[in-house]
Parts: structure tokens; sequence; C-alpha cells
């Protein structure tokens, strides 16, 4: 029998009590903080897909530095929830897709953002 990694096991623990924690509160469809962290970026204005990666990376003090190949996924599927919006622009010579929060999305936002806030308030009263 193979060894396990503590931090393998416990990074899978600590995933499945997230997605229940989600379940509970109803925000299951966001099936990653992910999601809402880009709506967050976003509700500061339109941005293109660098420009979000940087705002994520910096508002983080470097903590969510993430890739293109996790940006991107995420930011399909905010637009097919009609979350997001995007557009294509030009900018010296170059084509560029721009996102930008819905009327649905800043709502939707809203409520995520207040029922994580409680989620984190409730979690360091017990833990503390």
């Amino acid at each position: 029998m193979a060894a396990v990694d503590r931090g393998t096991l416990v990074d899978s623990r600590a995933r499945h009590l997230v997605t229940q924690c989600l379940d509970y509160l109803g925000m299951l469809w966001l099936t990653s903080d992910v999601e809402l962290m880009l709506m967050g970026v976003l509700r500061r204005g339109p941005a293109h897909g660098y420009a979000i990666i940087a705002g994520l990376r910096e508002d983080s003090a470097g903590e969510f530095d993430l890739a293109e190949g996790t940006i991107y996924p995420a930011l399909h599927r905010l637009e097919r929830a009609g979350l997001i919006e995007s557009s294509v622009e030009s900018a010296q010579g170059r084509r560029r897709r721009t996102y930008a929060l819905t009327a649905q999305g800043r709502k939707e936002f809203t409520s995520q953002r207040r029922a994580w806030r409680s989620y984190v308030t409730n979690m360091q009263a017990v833990i503390a």
C-alpha cells in the first residue's frame, strides 16, 4: 500500500468541508472561490484577462498569483451563467477580450460576498 501524503489528505478533507459549507450556505453553484474573487476584481470596472490576474495578485499581496489556465475557464463559467459579459477590443493592433459584471452579476456578487463574510465571521468565532 502506498504512503498517503498528509498534506494531500488534509487538502482533500478541507475541500470536502468547503463544499459542504458552500452547499449549506446555498453557494454551491460557486464551485470555487475563484469565481467570487474574479467578480470582486470586476466590481471595480471592466478589465481584460491580464489586468484581472494582476488585480488578484496585487489585492492579495501575491497570495493569489493564478495562472491563465485557472482564470479563463472561471471567466467562461461566469459568462455562461450571465454574471459577466465580454467584448473584444483592439489595442495597439492586438485584439483582447474585456470582461465586465452584468447587473445580475453585481447582485450575485453582493449576495455571495455577504454570505462569505458571514461564514468567515462564524468560522473565526469557532476556531479563535
